[in-house]
């Protein structure tokens, strides 16, 4: 079993920045690629942004220059550091990783259970 825990988020100021953190825990063979989604009250889970365990990143349209993405492979954590932040980032973020567990297993998907951020104008 693997768990993903998210942490980090809070009420900030339009303008203002947060960082957020995502733990990965538990059975762990490889931690493959990991994402950030957020949903907003009334509308569908969205990615923000996406970093491969190469170090590859993309980014939503709507926070390219603003977050940024990074990975500590050796702590299996995953960071976004969220700058220039807008009252429509509000939104729970949660944490996705994309997880190996044994030398044989399949790749499996998992979730955190979110964080909320709330930025106020």
């Amino acid at each position: 079993q693997v768990q993903l825990v998210e942490s980090g988020g809070g009420l900030v100021q339009a303008g203002g920045s947060l960082r957020l953190s995502c733990a990965a825990s538990g059975s762990i063979f490889s931690l493959n690629a990991i994402g950030w989604y957020r949903q907003a009250p009334g509308k569908q889970r969205e990615l923000v942004a996406r970093i491969t365990n190469g170090g590859s990143t993309n980014y939503a349209d709507s926070v390219k220059g603003r977050f940024t993405i990074s990975r500590d492979n050796a702590k299996n954590t995953v960071y976004l550091q969220m700058n220039s932040l807008k009252p429509e980032d509000t939104a729970v973020y949660y944490c996705n990783a994309r997880v190996v567990t044994s030398l044989s297993s399949p790749t499996y998907n998992y979730w955190g259970r979110g964080t909320q951020v709330t930025v106020s104008s």
